[in-house]
């Protein structure tokens, strides 16, 4: 998403999505970000084309990192939002090294934390990074924004007829398939009772409202599980 469509970062989708972060920062929420790093490199797409898996994903990871500075620059800035960079693959030049308790320190003081790197391991995805972030620091929710409005019955992009779901469960996703992110990220979610919201981070405003607990996209979470307001 941060390409716009394109290889690369574009700044203006860049700049849209880090003055709703801080627009839900000012308001006092404390905010965790995980990057993905499709406008580079997407391991399993090499894969593919004959590149070794492992190798690749590493690949990927490093652009996450790129993505992660370019939304740290943005922040600060442009929106005058002290940040940190935390990776899971150690580069000390340019980010922290990934440690939870700092984080979360972090997190207190009212900075915005970036984990970059994915899990710092090959054939994972960084749906499955936010999940296991999420957990580790104490969440309260993932908010999973994507290109689409939420989770549908099917791939709203090639099926007309495709419906969104306002909240289904994590063990629904499961069964029917749904593509809308890794089933491990899901499978990690639902085990520990982490509601997801899916909603499209390109819509102006989407990141406040799905903080302030307005009904947007779609809620997935597990009976029993306490979803936040």
């Amino acid at each position: 998403m941060f390409g716009g469509g394109a290889v690369g970062v574009d700044p203006d989708v860049v700049q849209t999505v880090a003055r709703q972060i801080a627009e839900v920062v000012r308001a006092g929420t404390q905010v965790a970000i995980v990057i993905g790093g499709g406008n580079f490199f997407r391991g399993a797409e090499l894969q593919q084309r004959g590149m070794d898996r492992a190798r690749a994903d590493y690949m990927a990871m490093l652009g996450t990192v790129m993505n992660c500075l370019a939304l740290q620059d943005f922040l600060e800035q442009a929106e005058g939002v002290e940040t940190r960079v935390q990776t899971a693959i150690t580069m000390s030049q340019v980010a922290e090294a990934y440690i939870p308790r700092r984080a979360i320190r972090h997190l207190e003081k009212g900075r915005v934390v970036i984990f970059g790197g994915g899990t710092g391991m090959p054939y994972f995805s960084t749906d499955t990074t936010a999940a296991q972030r999420a957990l580790e620091i104490g969440c309260e929710v993932v908010l999973m924004a994507k290109a689409v409005d939420g989770v549908f019955t099917a791939d709203p992009k090639t099926n007309p007829d495709a419906t969104m779901f306002d909240h289904i469960t994590h063990r629904e996703v499961l069964e029917r398939g749904l593509q809308v992110a890794d089933t491990t990220a899901f499978s990690l979610c639902m085990d520990n009772n982490m509601p997801i919201v899916v909603f499209n981070l390109l819509t102006e405003g989407n990141i406040a409202r799905a903080v302030r607990g307005e009904r947007i996209g779609t809620l997935v979470s597990t009976p029993g599980s306490t979803v936040p307001v």
